[in-house]
C-alpha cells in the first residue's frame, strides 16, 4: 500500500486515513484507486458497519488533486491520462456517494477540489473550527467536479454560482448552510468520536455528539448573492458586481478578472442545466466529464496551471476575455462525448 495512505480495518470500522500532510494530503491517483478497493472489499463485508474517512496533521483533510502528473502528461501531449484519472477519480465519487453503509468523513483545515469529492459525499459529514471548504477549479482552468458541481447546484439560491466563481472559502457554518457538511464537532472532540464509532458501529453517534453550528457569514450575505448572480450570465454578473461596489461585490469582481472566463461560462451553464433537471450525481460527474475530458487539449487548464501554480506569475493567459466568452465555445466543451462518455 502507498505510504501516502493508511487503510485498515478497526473493530466494526473501515478506517482510510490520508497520510500526506506535507502535501496538505493532496489526492493522488494511486490513493483514490486505493480508496476505491477498500469500498468494494468493505460493501459485502458483515463484520465492517461504517467506513471513517480522517486525514493526518491539522492543516488540511484534502487540498485537492495532485495536479502534477497531469500538468507534465498534458504538456507532453498526453491527454489520455487526464481522462484517465478523471474517470476513475468520478466513479470513485459515485461510490461514496451510493455505499451502502454509513461513511463519516471527518474534514479540517482545506477541503478543496478533490478533497471535496472524497469527504462532501459521505453520508455524515463533520467540520470543526479549522474546516476551510470550497471549490477552486475556476482560477486553474477547470469547472467545479468531483460532484461538487451538484452540491452547487443544490446549494440554497444562487449561492452555489457564488462558491463556483469566487472559490469563495466556507467556514464549518457556511458549509453547512451550503450543504457541504452536516455536523459540527470542535477537533479536540473527534478522537473520541472516532473511538465510538470504532467500538459500537453506531453512526447515530455522530449526530449525538454534535453541536450547535457557528453561524454563517454566507447566510447573511444569501440576499445580496442572490441578487448579484441573479441572471445567471457571465457578463451581466460582472456588470451587477461594478454597479454594487460594496466589499463583497469588489471580492467577487476580483475573482471573475482573475479565473478563467471559459472555465467560469461553463460553470453556469453546468449549475443551471442541474437545477432546471433536478440531476443526480451521476448526471452531475458525467456532465463535469465532458468538460474535463477536453480541458488540457480545448480548455485552458493548462495554462491556468502554469500560471498559478508551476510558474506562478498569476498572469495567465486565458482563451477568451470575461465579457466575450463565444456560446459555441461554452456549447463545445459540454456537448456529448459518444462512446467517450463517462459510464459507471
Amino acid at each position: 500500500m502507498s505510504a501516502d495512505i493508511h487503510i485498515r480495518t478497526d473493530a466494526q470500522a473501515g478506517r482510510i486515513t490520508l497520510t500526506r500532510p506535507q502535501a496538505l494530503n493532496a489526492l493522488t491517483y494511486d490513493m483514490a484507486m486505493a480508496i476505491d478497493q477498500a469500498l468494494q472489499d468493505w460493501a459485502t463485508d458483515d463484520d465492517i458497519r461504517l467506513v471513517v474517512i480522517d486525514a493526518e496533521g491539522t492543516r488540511a483533510f484534502c487540498s485537492g488533486g495532485d495536479i502534477q502528473d497531469l500538468y507534465d502528461k498534458g504538456r507532453a501531449g498526453d491527454f489520455a491520462y487526464g481522462q484517465a484519472f478523471w474517470r476513475d477519480e468520478y466513479r470513485l465519487n459515485d461510490r461514496l456517494a451510493e455505499f451502502p453503509k454509513p461513511i463519516i468523513s471527518l474534514m479540517q483545515g482545506f477541503t478543496m477540489g478533490g478533497g471535496v469529492g472524497i469527504g462532501c459525499h459521505a453520508s455524515h459529514r463533520v467540520v470543526g473550527d479549522s474546516s476551510q471548504i470550497a471549490m477552486p477549479e475556476c482560477g486553474i482552468g477547470l469547472v467545479p467536479d468531483v460532484g461538487g458541481s451538484l452540491l452547487l447546484a443544490r446549494a440554497p439560491g444562487r449561492l452555489g454560482d457564488y462558491l463556483g466563481l469566487s472559490a469563495a472559502r466556507m467556514g464549518p457554518g457556511d458549509a453547512i448552510h451550503a450543504g457541504f457538511a452536516d455536523h459540527y464537532l470542535p477537533e479536540a472532540e473527534w478522537p473520541a468520536l472516532v473511538a465510538t464509532l470504532i467500538e459500537t458501529g453506531d453512526a447515530g453517534a455522530v449526530a449525538r455528539a454534535a453541536q450547535p453550528a457557528p453561524a454563517s457569514d454566507l447566510a447573511a450575505k444569501q440576499a445580496v448573492i442572490d441578487r448579484l448572480f441573479d441572471s445567471g450570465d457571465l457578463p451581466s454578473i460582472a456588470v451587477s458586481c461594478d454597479a454594487e461596489r460594496d466589499d463583497l461585490a469588489v471580492g467577487i469582481r476580483k475573482a471573475l478578472l482573475r479565473n478563467s472566463p471559459l472555465s467560469m461560462a461553463c460553470t453556469l451553464k453546468m449549475l443551471g442545466n442541474l437545477r432546471e433537471s433536478h440531476a443526480d450525481l451521476r448526471a452531475a460527474l458525467t456532465l463535469e466529464y465532458r468538460f474535463t475530458a477536453r480541458a488540457m487539449e480545448h480548455g485552458d487548464f493548462l495554462e491556468g496551471i502554469r500560471a498559478q501554480i508551476i510558474e506562478r506569475d498569476r498572469k495567465p493567459r486565458w482563451k477568451h476575455a470575461l465579457i466575450s466568452v463565444p456560446e459555441a465555445a461554452v456549447e463545445r466543451m459540454l456537448a456529448p462525448l459518444g462512446a467517450q462518455e463517462l459510464s459507471f
